[in-house]
Protein backbone atom coordinates (compact mmCIF):
# COMPACT_ATOMS: atom_id res chain seq x y z
CA UNK A 1 0.00 0.00 0.00
CA UNK A 2 1.42 3.53 -0.90
CA UNK A 3 1.93 6.25 1.44
CA UNK A 4 -0.49 8.54 -0.59
CA UNK A 5 -3.29 6.27 0.47
CA UNK A 6 -5.40 8.40 2.54
CA UNK A 7 -6.14 5.55 4.49
CA UNK A 8 -2.93 5.54 5.54
CA UNK A 9 -2.50 9.16 6.54
CA UNK A 10 -1.54 10.29 9.96
CA UNK A 11 -0.89 7.06 11.25
CA UNK A 12 1.66 8.34 14.53
CA UNK A 13 -0.37 5.92 16.66
CA UNK A 14 1.90 3.23 15.06
CA UNK A 15 5.06 4.02 18.08
CA UNK A 16 2.55 3.99 20.56
CA UNK A 17 3.80 0.46 21.51
CA UNK A 18 7.40 -0.18 20.48
CA UNK A 19 10.28 -2.55 21.81
CA UNK A 20 14.03 -1.65 20.80
CA UNK A 21 14.89 -5.44 20.69
CA UNK A 22 12.49 -6.58 18.18
CA UNK A 23 12.21 -5.69 13.96
CA UNK A 24 9.38 -3.77 13.10
CA UNK A 25 8.15 -4.44 10.02
CA UNK A 26 4.44 -4.13 7.43
CA UNK A 27 2.62 -6.68 5.87
CA UNK A 28 -0.81 -5.60 4.04
CA UNK A 29 -4.01 -7.23 2.02
CA UNK A 30 -5.92 -5.30 0.99
CA UNK A 31 -7.98 -3.16 3.42
CA UNK A 32 -5.60 -4.93 6.24
CA UNK A 33 -2.45 -2.47 6.68
CA UNK A 34 -0.64 -4.27 9.84
CA UNK A 35 2.16 -2.60 11.87
CA UNK A 36 4.16 -5.42 13.25
CA UNK A 37 6.99 -6.01 16.01
CA UNK A 38 8.74 -9.54 16.34
CA UNK A 39 12.27 -10.97 16.99
CA UNK A 40 13.05 -10.85 13.22
CA UNK A 41 11.18 -9.74 9.75
CA UNK A 42 8.14 -12.39 9.64
CA UNK A 43 6.50 -10.54 6.61
CA UNK A 44 5.91 -13.74 4.56
CA UNK A 45 4.25 -15.45 7.99
CA UNK A 46 2.43 -12.61 8.68
CA UNK A 47 1.01 -12.30 5.04
CA UNK A 48 -0.11 -15.91 5.41
CA UNK A 49 -2.04 -15.29 8.73
CA UNK A 50 -3.59 -12.27 7.28
CA UNK A 51 -5.37 -15.01 4.50
CA UNK A 52 -5.84 -17.12 6.85
CA UNK A 53 -7.88 -15.23 8.62
CA UNK A 54 -9.57 -12.92 5.99
CA UNK A 55 -10.15 -15.37 3.46
CA UNK A 56 -12.96 -17.42 5.23
CA UNK A 57 -14.54 -14.31 6.82
CA UNK A 58 -14.65 -12.95 3.25
CA UNK A 59 -16.50 -16.19 2.72
CA UNK A 60 -18.82 -15.90 5.19
CA UNK A 61 -19.54 -12.34 4.27
CA UNK A 62 -20.54 -13.01 0.62
CA UNK A 63 -23.42 -15.24 1.98
CA UNK A 64 -24.17 -12.86 5.86
CA UNK A 65 -24.26 -9.29 4.25
CA UNK A 66 -25.98 -8.10 7.19
CA UNK A 67 -22.90 -9.89 8.96
CA UNK A 68 -21.40 -6.51 7.55
CA UNK A 69 -23.35 -3.99 7.84
CA UNK A 70 -25.24 -4.46 10.97
CA UNK A 71 -24.88 -1.97 13.71
CA UNK A 72 -26.32 -4.27 16.13
CA UNK A 73 -25.18 -7.67 17.15
CA UNK A 74 -26.12 -10.14 14.57
CA UNK A 75 -26.42 -14.12 15.98
CA UNK A 76 -24.46 -16.64 14.62
CA UNK A 77 -26.06 -20.34 14.34
CA UNK A 78 -24.84 -23.32 12.90
CA UNK A 79 -20.97 -23.71 11.54
CA UNK A 80 -19.06 -20.76 10.90
CA UNK A 81 -15.18 -19.70 10.92
CA UNK A 82 -13.53 -19.46 14.40
CA UNK A 83 -12.89 -15.41 13.76
CA UNK A 84 -16.57 -15.04 12.90
CA UNK A 85 -17.87 -16.79 16.17
CA UNK A 86 -15.71 -14.75 18.03
CA UNK A 87 -16.49 -11.07 16.20
CA UNK A 88 -20.13 -12.25 17.22
CA UNK A 89 -19.58 -12.95 20.55
CA UNK A 90 -17.50 -9.63 21.23
CA UNK A 91 -20.43 -7.61 19.50
CA UNK A 92 -23.06 -9.28 21.75
CA UNK A 93 -21.32 -8.41 25.13
CA UNK A 94 -20.79 -4.60 23.77
CA UNK A 95 -24.09 -4.42 21.93
CA UNK A 96 -22.55 -3.11 18.84
CA UNK A 97 -21.81 -4.64 15.06
CA UNK A 98 -20.01 -7.31 14.54
CA UNK A 99 -17.31 -5.22 12.31
CA UNK A 100 -16.94 -3.43 15.28
CA UNK A 101 -14.46 -6.46 16.61
CA UNK A 102 -12.68 -6.92 13.43
CA UNK A 103 -9.60 -5.01 13.78
CA UNK A 104 -9.10 -6.63 17.07
CA UNK A 105 -9.73 -9.82 15.82
CA UNK A 106 -7.08 -9.70 13.28
CA UNK A 107 -4.54 -8.69 15.53
CA UNK A 108 -4.79 -11.59 17.92
CA UNK A 109 -5.38 -13.84 15.37
CA UNK A 110 -2.38 -12.63 13.27
CA UNK A 111 -0.16 -12.09 16.40
CA UNK A 112 -1.03 -16.13 17.95
CA UNK A 113 -0.21 -16.98 14.77
CA UNK A 114 3.53 -15.74 14.42
CA UNK A 115 4.20 -16.89 17.97
CA UNK A 116 5.23 -20.12 17.43
CA UNK A 117 8.19 -18.42 15.13
CA UNK A 118 9.01 -15.29 17.67
CA UNK A 119 8.65 -15.04 21.39
CA UNK A 120 7.54 -11.85 21.04
CA UNK A 121 5.13 -10.20 19.22
CA UNK A 122 3.25 -6.92 18.87
CA UNK A 123 0.55 -6.46 16.01
CA UNK A 124 -1.11 -2.86 15.36
CA UNK A 125 -3.75 -2.73 13.40
CA UNK A 126 -5.70 0.77 12.76
CA UNK A 127 -5.31 1.54 16.51
CA UNK A 128 -6.16 -1.72 17.50
CA UNK A 129 -3.12 -3.53 19.18
CA UNK A 130 -2.46 -7.05 20.40
CA UNK A 131 0.70 -7.56 22.16
CA UNK A 132 2.67 -10.54 23.44
CA UNK A 133 5.35 -9.74 25.64
CA UNK A 134 7.44 -10.53 28.58
CA UNK A 135 8.20 -7.98 31.23
CA UNK A 136 7.24 -4.36 30.91
CA UNK A 137 5.93 -2.38 28.38
CA UNK A 138 4.29 1.12 27.93
CA UNK A 139 1.28 2.35 25.47
CA UNK A 140 1.36 5.81 24.69
CA UNK A 141 -2.35 7.40 24.28
CA UNK A 142 -3.27 8.85 21.19
CA UNK A 143 -6.21 11.48 21.32
CA UNK A 144 -5.74 13.50 18.49
CA UNK A 145 -6.08 17.15 19.85
CA UNK A 146 -6.63 16.59 23.83
CA UNK A 147 -3.57 18.30 25.50
CA UNK A 148 -3.59 14.29 26.59
CA UNK A 149 -2.56 12.68 23.43
CA UNK A 150 1.10 11.74 23.37
CA UNK A 151 1.80 13.12 26.97
CA UNK A 152 0.45 10.02 29.08
CA UNK A 153 0.55 6.67 28.61
CA UNK A 154 0.06 3.44 30.00
CA UNK A 155 2.12 1.26 31.81
CA UNK A 156 2.00 -2.46 32.37
CA UNK A 157 4.46 -4.41 34.80
CA UNK A 158 5.86 -7.52 34.64
CA UNK A 159 3.36 -8.85 31.63
CA UNK A 160 3.34 -12.92 31.94
CA UNK A 161 0.32 -12.96 29.36
CA UNK A 162 -0.81 -11.53 25.82
CA UNK A 163 -3.46 -8.33 25.72
CA UNK A 164 -5.04 -5.93 23.49
CA UNK A 165 -4.96 -2.49 23.36
CA UNK A 166 -7.79 -1.33 21.17
CA UNK A 167 -8.31 2.44 20.75
CA UNK A 168 -11.75 4.03 19.17
CA UNK A 169 -12.02 7.78 18.10
CA UNK A 170 -14.75 10.56 17.05
CA UNK A 171 -12.31 12.50 16.28
CA UNK A 172 -9.46 10.43 14.89
CA UNK A 173 -9.39 8.09 11.76
CA UNK A 174 -11.56 6.65 9.61
CA UNK A 175 -13.51 4.03 11.90
CA UNK A 176 -16.59 4.65 12.27
CA UNK A 177 -18.41 6.17 15.88
CA UNK A 178 -21.24 7.88 16.57
CA UNK A 179 -19.33 9.60 19.92
CA UNK A 180 -16.96 12.69 19.71
CA UNK A 181 -14.32 11.22 22.26
CA UNK A 182 -10.43 11.95 21.46
CA UNK A 183 -9.97 8.19 22.60
CA UNK A 184 -11.36 5.30 24.20
CA UNK A 185 -9.04 2.73 24.99
CA UNK A 186 -9.84 -0.79 26.75
CA UNK A 187 -7.80 -3.70 27.87
CA UNK A 188 -8.60 -7.21 27.37
CA UNK A 189 -6.90 -10.69 26.92
CA UNK A 190 -9.59 -10.95 23.91
CA UNK A 191 -8.36 -8.37 20.53
CA UNK A 192 -11.98 -8.84 19.64
CA UNK A 193 -13.68 -7.75 22.52
CA UNK A 194 -11.41 -4.42 23.45
CA UNK A 195 -12.02 -3.57 20.26
CA UNK A 196 -16.06 -3.98 20.34
CA UNK A 197 -16.19 -2.43 23.43
CA UNK A 198 -13.99 0.63 22.71
CA UNK A 199 -16.41 1.54 20.00
CA UNK A 200 -19.66 0.85 22.24
CA UNK A 201 -17.88 2.96 24.99
CA UNK A 202 -16.71 5.73 22.44
CA UNK A 203 -20.62 5.55 21.18
CA UNK A 204 -22.17 7.28 24.48
CA UNK A 205 -19.58 10.44 24.57
CA UNK A 206 -20.66 13.49 22.87
CA UNK A 207 -18.74 15.35 25.18
CA UNK A 208 -16.77 15.75 28.41
CA UNK A 209 -19.94 15.22 30.61
CA UNK A 210 -20.39 11.86 29.24
CA UNK A 211 -17.12 10.30 30.55
CA UNK A 212 -18.30 9.19 33.86
CA UNK A 213 -20.85 7.47 32.55
CA UNK A 214 -19.00 5.76 29.62
CA UNK A 215 -16.32 4.74 32.59
CA UNK A 216 -19.01 2.87 34.50
CA UNK A 217 -20.78 1.33 31.70
CA UNK A 218 -17.80 -0.02 30.35
CA UNK A 219 -16.33 -1.31 33.96
CA UNK A 220 -19.86 -3.72 33.86
CA UNK A 221 -18.57 -5.66 30.77
CA UNK A 222 -16.98 -9.30 31.93
CA UNK A 223 -13.75 -9.64 30.12
CA UNK A 224 -12.40 -5.95 30.23
CA UNK A 225 -10.02 -5.13 32.37
CA UNK A 226 -9.31 -1.69 32.12
CA UNK A 227 -10.27 1.37 30.10
CA UNK A 228 -9.35 4.96 29.88
CA UNK A 229 -11.96 7.68 27.96
CA UNK A 230 -10.48 11.02 27.00
CA UNK A 231 -12.33 13.87 25.78
CA UNK A 232 -11.20 17.22 25.46
CA UNK A 233 -9.43 18.08 28.87
CA UNK A 234 -10.90 15.52 30.71
CA UNK A 235 -9.72 11.82 31.20
CA UNK A 236 -11.31 8.97 33.11
CA UNK A 237 -9.92 5.45 34.01
CA UNK A 238 -11.17 2.02 35.21
CA UNK A 239 -9.31 -1.16 36.31
CA UNK A 240 -5.71 -2.62 37.20
CA UNK A 241 -3.98 0.68 34.86
CA UNK A 242 -0.84 2.76 35.67
CA UNK A 243 -1.27 5.94 33.67
CA UNK A 244 2.39 7.33 33.46
CA UNK A 245 3.33 10.69 32.14
CA UNK A 246 5.62 10.32 29.25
Amino acid sequence: MSNENPLYQNRTYRKLCTRESLTTFRATVKETDLAISACRDLTAEAVRAILDARTPLETWLETHPDFATSLVPVPVTGPAPALVRTMAEASQKAGVGPMAAVAGALSESVARALLPYSSEVIVENGGDTFIAVKGDTTVALHAGDSPFSMKVGLAFKDVQAPFAVCTSSGTVGHSLSFGKSDAVCVVSPSGALADAVATSIGNRVAGEKDIDGAVEFGKTIPGVEGLVVVAGSRIGFWGALDLVRL
